[in-house]
């Protein structure tokens, strides 16, 4: 791989996005501390939360040092950055409603599961987790291990730091989540969560961040907000 060259306007791209997400971030702590007097079951972020994601601020200057898109590298277009991303992960978000509301709990709720949250404040609150996941499982971690890549022996070994972050980032998930039950959902659970965070790892290298985030949020729209407001508004 061929550095590219480090471009300040790039670079101010990527964080002026990143604080930009934050806000919104910040705006779902408002808007959930505003309502909850209205919903005992709410999850709310702390501040601290929004600290944390300060933590990926440094990394946001580090992707074109290990050959990383940056969040609007030039010469990716927007249906591989967003358009793509969202309809794969959109897949993954219909099969889990599909496996787990359809299949395994077929009769109405009556009350929105520890999953689900109220509409609107649940896209607030799913796209910080998002962000979160985001920053946590493929921005710092991917970074950290591909500047490791470049610098030992002169990047001889970046390929072997290349798959090996990919494979440890998509297995991180999967592995923290892995639900109780039966084989057949634990084993499906364990394959689709690696597949997804797999290609989100894959997008991620080849199209940013915004693709990574992207593919999860397209995910979070059908199996947290979609799945949501049907049970908040038909169900209930």
């Amino acid at each position: 791989m061929t550095q590219r060259r480090i471009s300040r306007k790039e670079i101010n791209y990527n964080l002026i996005i990143y604080f930009s997400f934050i806000l919104i971030s910040v705006i779902g702590i408002f808007y959930g501390n505003a309502i909850k007097s209205n919903h005992s079951f709410l999850r709310i972020w702390d501040y601290q939360n929004i600290l944390i994601l300060l933590l990926g601020v440094p990394f946001l200057f580090l992707q074109s040092k290990v050959d990383l898109p940056n969040f609007l590298e030039s010469g990716i277009s927007n249906k591989q950055r967003f358009l793509k991303p969202v309809l794969i992960g959109a897949v993954f978000g219909i099969l889990d409603i599909i496996v787990v509301k359809l299949l395994m709990h077929p009769e109405p709720y009556t009350e929105l599961p520890p999953f689900l949250q109220p509409f609107p404040y649940s896209a607030f609150l799913y796209f910080s987790g998002a962000l979160e996941i985001e920053v946590f499982y493929r921005l710092i971690p991917l970074t950290v291990i591909l500047f490791l890549g470049k610098w030992v022996s002169s990047g001889k070994y970046f390929n072997i730091f290349l798959w090996t972050a990919i494979v440890l980032t998509s297995l991180r998930e999967p592995l923290e989540q892995l639900p109780d039950g039966q084989l057949w959902f634990v084993s499906y659970s364990l394959l689709t969560g690696f597949l997804m965070n797999f290609l989100q790892a894959i997008y991620f290298i080849n199209a940013g961040f915004l693709a990574s985030i992207s593919l999860r949020l397209g995910h979070y729209l059908f199996w947290h907000i979609l799945l949501g407001i049907y049970v908040q508004y038909i169900e209930l």
